[in-house]
């Protein structure tokens, strides 16, 4: 297998990992950037005043799930149970941000995501 690969912000070495915990990491890293993509162009619509069509309303589609999600596992991201079941110890936004930054990613994106929402929502859009 290849280099280690960085544990987080702060630097540790990761252990290696199984093709399928890797192959999971990217399919988990996939997610969250599609996760992103999605506030932002709701945010987009929300402050351009455009509808944005279908593809706004999968992106709140797509957000309102991961809410639902995050909220029946506890405030965690879902996934995270599988990741460590797979051999990566490591939670994905510990990848690049500090552990206590990385606790509050996951809520503090969710209120982005909400307010985004609610301001489409009260522009009519």
């Amino acid at each position: 297998m290849g280099p280690n690969l960085r544990a987080s912000a702060g630097n540790l070495p990761a252990p290696n990992l199984s093709r399928a915990a890797l192959a999971f990491r990217a399919f988990h890293a996939a997610i969250a950037v599609e996760m992103l993509l999605a506030i932002g162009y709701v945010w987009w619509c929300a402050l351009t005043g455009r509808t944005g069509g279908r593809l706004v309303g999968i992106a709140v589609a797509t957000l309102l799930s991961e809410g639902v999600l995050v909220t029946a596992n506890g405030g965690d991201c879902p996934l995270g149970g599988l990741q460590e079941r797979l051999g990566g110890p490591v939670p994905l936004f510990e990848q690049v941000l500090s552990p206590p930054a990385a606790k509050r990613a996951v809520p503090t994106l969710g209120a982005i995501a909400a307010a985004g929402i609610a301001v489409l929502v009260a522009r009519g859009l």
